[in-house]
């Protein structure tokens, strides 16, 4: 079985069946995406793949096709934090900080996507559970962003 992850290629000798999340976490041991809920509800285990967000916990290697970026794989080559764990940082969003990296990569899709979402894009685009209750600061950072984008538009 072959993944990229985070611009390096890698071959695994894994179950087909098993969860990309593992396959992450065990073999590869890229810690970023977590296990929360096993079932695809919680998004503490988000990744890209191929720009699209998932949930890593819910799909078996035998269906990924694409390149898998994790939070990991966000900043540039020299160390460079991407715009929105900037915003992160900046802003202080996380708390405990056990969803942040599903929750970044959430708002990264949502931003490559739509640079300027209304409040009901971002309502319908961060769909993570943070257990902490961040959301203010999630919808703070996403809407800084967002801003930021507008300035640079105009």
């Amino acid at each position: 079985m072959h993944l990229t992850v985070n611009g390096k290629s890698h071959q695994l000798d894994a179950d087909p069946q098993m969860p990309l999340l593992w396959a992450l976490r065990d073999v590869l041991n890229v810690k970023g995406p977590k296990y929360g809920c096993g079932v695809a509800a919680c998004g503490a285990c988000t990744v890209l793949i191929d720009g699209e967000p998932m949930r890593s916990c819910s799909v078996p290697l035998e269906d990924v096709q694409g390149e898998i970026i994790t939070v990991e794989g966000l900043a540039d080559t020299d160390g460079t934090l991407s715009q929105v764990q900037e915003a992160w940082m900046d802003l202080q969003v996380p708390q405990c900080g056990y969803c942040q990296s599903g929750q970044i990569l959430a708002a990264t899709a949502l931003l490559k996507e739509n640079p300027s979402p209304s409040s009901e894009d971002i309502d319908d685009a961060m769909s993570n559970i943070c257990r902490c209750g961040t959301y203010p600061q999630i919808r703070n950072a996403i809407e800084t962003i967002a801003a930021h984008n507008q300035k640079q538009e105009g």
